[in-house]
């Protein structure tokens, strides 16, 4: 069922796509990463709901007065929230569920492109199996071309440099900067409790995912085969840009040399419910 759903699928539109413009594979890549962003941009605009729906509650005056009647109390501040949660129709684990719903897409994405690096005669033969009938004369269009810019697709990008006793990551660093740079652009700028209490859960989980997501996004594109850390790399950049265009990228959070400003922050973001 799952190469039926999600392997196959992947598989014939990124030959489709390599096929008709210029038989490059990394262009091929490029070009599928767009076409899903703009499938999964319903779930874009849910995530950025959800950031503005944590973000006001940061902001109410109910609960900055929850904030410091419970400030001493960590179970009861945390009981608190979670009715206050309740009570606004807040979640705040929602910003975080467009991010989890990619991974099969990942998952999928690094197994088509895989299997359409096939090299071997019994590779070849599996692949063959994968293409739609009367799609494709996949004799005329395999082996595919895996070299783009310095990388080949079907293997992790490491650049040996003489004078280096190692390798050079040079995609999973890319990954781990984008990743990281996306994260905090749809963060809200949140304050802890009035008089300088400790941020609420939410802030809190958001600052973890916006630490150990980059990483284990970079820690893939150093193991795997870089064309699914080009996905990462042209997947991140257009989220970016969605974000920016929609006027709810908090640029505050990565231009570190500018001090922050909550009450700057909410003027800015202009994303109409």
């Amino acid at each position: 069922m799952w190469e039926t759903i999600i392997i196959q699928p992947f598989i014939n539109i990124l030959l489709l796509i390599y096929e008709y413009l210029g038989q490059n594979f990394g262009i091929a890549i490029i070009l599928f990463t767009i076409l899903i962003r703009l499938l999964t941009y319903p779930l874009t605009v849910k995530q950025i709901k959800s950031s503005r729906a944590l973000q006001d509650m940061n902001q109410d005056p109910d609960w900055i007065k929850v904030q410091e009647k419970y400030k001493g109390n960590k179970e009861k501040m945390a009981e608190e929230q979670m009715k206050f949660y309740k009570e606004k129709g807040v979640s705040p684990f929602s910003s975080c569920l467009p991010t989890l719903l990619q991974f099969p897409l990942i998952l999928g994405l690094y197994q088509s492109v895989i299997r359409a690096m096939a090299q071997t005669p019994m590779q070849m033969f599996d692949l063959t199996k994968l293409v739609y009938p009367n799609f494709f004369n996949a004799s005329e269009l395999l082996p595919l071309n895996n070299q783009f810019l310095w990388m080949n697709l079907g293997q992790p990008d490491l650049i040996e440099v003489s004078w280096l006793p190692f390798a050079l990551p040079i995609m999973a660093v890319i990954v781990a900067a984008t990743s990281y740079i996306q994260s905090k652009l749809i963060t809200p700028a949140t304050g802890g409790a009035a008089g300088g209490g400790a941020p609420d859960q939410g802030a809190q989980m958001g600052n973890m995912m916006a630490i150990y997501m980059p990483l284990f996004m970079g820690y893939l594109a150093y193991t795997l085969a870089s064309g699914l850390a080009l996905y990462f790399v042209i997947s991140n950049l257009v989220g970016i840009g969605q974000y920016a265009l929609m006027g709810n990228a908090h640029w505050e959070n990565v231009m570190f040399w500018k001090k922050k400003s909550p009450e700057k922050g909410i003027q800015k973001s202009g994303y109409k419910k």
